[in-house]
């Protein structure tokens, strides 16, 4: 299913069938069946170190179990995050888009639903993602580097790949970031 648009005007019922639609297909190494192991979800982690260097780690989710999400549906894996209060937007950043150096407002969830973009932390990593793709952003508590290529930025670059327009789901969540705890969500 490829969403070319995402609509200003959903609620929180229609990004819960986005996150499904998109997300999960193509981010999960299927399992045949209940039989097999649990599948393995990755994502990339924009973390801060204690020096208050952000960094970018690729992260497996491990803890999936094979349970209903809603009885009598059919069991499902599932690797359920912690549960607490959280903010979904729908961004759309148009052609060209360049986010500049900043830090992620909250920790956040972030899925591209069309388009690529790009995402570049202070010490130089960068990786690009697309549909089917997650970012979770923690970089807050970052620190201006004294020197070398990166003296004086803090955070992360981020922009648009191509010459399109990039859409994606942002989910904020209300919870403290961490410092020097890459893939801290497993």
């Amino acid at each position: 299913m490829t969403l070319r648009r995402v609509p200003t005007c959903w609620r929180a019922g229609w990004q819960a069938i986005a996150i499904a639609a998109v997300l999960l297909p193509s981010t999960v190494m299927h399992a045949a069946s209940a039989q097999d192991a649990p599948p393995r979800l990755t994502y990339h982690h924009m973390w801060t170190d204690r020096q208050g260097v952000s960094h970018i780690a690729t992260c497996p989710l491990t803890q999936f179990v094979l349970k209903s999400m809603s009885p009598p549906a059919g069991p499902q894996w599932q690797d359920r995050q912690p549960d607490g209060r959280a903010t979904v937007l729908m961004t759309v950043q148009p052609p060209h888009w360049n986010g500049d150096w900043h830090e992620d407002p909250k920790v956040q969830w972030i899925v591209p639903l069309h388009g690529r973009w790009f995402v570049q932390a202070m010490d130089g990593t960068r990786v690009e993602m697309g549909p089917g793709d997650v970012l979770l952003g923690e970089d807050q508590n970052t620190r201006p580097l004294p020197s070398g290529p990166m003296r004086g930025r803090k955070g992360h670059l981020g922009g648009n790949v191509g010459d399109g327009a990039v859409d994606l789901m942002v989910v904020q969540m209300d919870i403290a970031p961490t410092l020097d705890q890459p893939c801290h969500f497993r």
